[in-house]
């Protein structure tokens, strides 16, 4: 199921995000960097996936 989540951050980084933490801060934020840059929306995506295990 982490390998989904990982895929689904680097294809729609808030829907791993939503996925692994439902929505609550980290959504949000992920939301708002999507929309600033995709790669920074990636990478805090892959972060939140990768660190709430």
């Amino acid at each position: 199921m982490e390998l989904i989540k990982i895929i689904c951050a680097v294809i729609l980084p808030p829907l791993g995000v939503f996925m692994q933490v439902g929505i609550g801060k980290h959504f949000w934020i992920n939301i708002i960097l999507t929309i600033l840059g995709y790669i920074p929306g990636i990478v805090h995506a892959v972060w939140v996936v990768a660190k709430n295990k």
